[in-house]
């Protein structure tokens, strides 16, 4: 009985070895790859022209603080009190309406990010799973977050590849 048992474990130990010998991975830095993308350069141009009308919006309204600022300091003086707060709560109005929207931009422009670059990291998926099942990988590991700390030679880099297939 005991016998039976060591050769039982002894084949299982076996088999297993040999399914993990013929298991095959791969790993590709999907940074790079996105990055070497004509569309990742379409979307950073998208991207960068959103936070320019943003950026241009917010510096009007800083002008436009600024000028009201400076215009409550001149007539300062010649004003009654009830004026001097009326002009005050306008000047602070006007500068939690541009945080406000300062705020309301870096979440659009985060948004804009998120829905802008889901089609490139779609294809740059697809072309990697489409490589990794036509060389037989059991698991692809994205290395552009610096894991795993090791990879073996056997381990298969498959940015040439997904490259290719992408034609870059």
């Amino acid at each position: 009985m005991k016998i039976m048992k060591r050769i039982t474990l002894a084949i299982g130990i076996l088999s297993m070895a040999v399914v993990l010998h013929a298991q095959k991975f791969g790993h590709i830095p999907s940074d790079q790859l996105v990055q070497a993308m004509p569309e990742y350069d379409t979307a950073q141009q998208k991207l960068q022209d959103l936070r320019k009308q943003y950026d241009l919006e917010i510096e009007r309204l800083q002008v436009e603080i600024n000028k009201k600022i400076e215009e409550y300091s001149n007539t300062e003086s010649t004003m009654s009190g009830l004026i001097k707060e009326a002009k005050a709560s306008e000047i602070q109005e006007m500068q939690v309406r541009l945080q406000n929207f300062a705020q309301t931009a870096q979440q659009d422009l985060q948004q804009q990010s998120v829905t802008v670059m889901q089609p490139v990291m779609d294809k740059a998926r697809k072309a990697i799973e489409e490589v990794a099942k036509e060389k037989g990988l059991i698991y692809v590991f994205d290395i552009s977050q610096g894991n795993p700390i090791y990879s073996s030679e056997e381990s298969l880099d498959l940015l040439p590849l997904v490259k290719a297939r992408l034609g870059l």
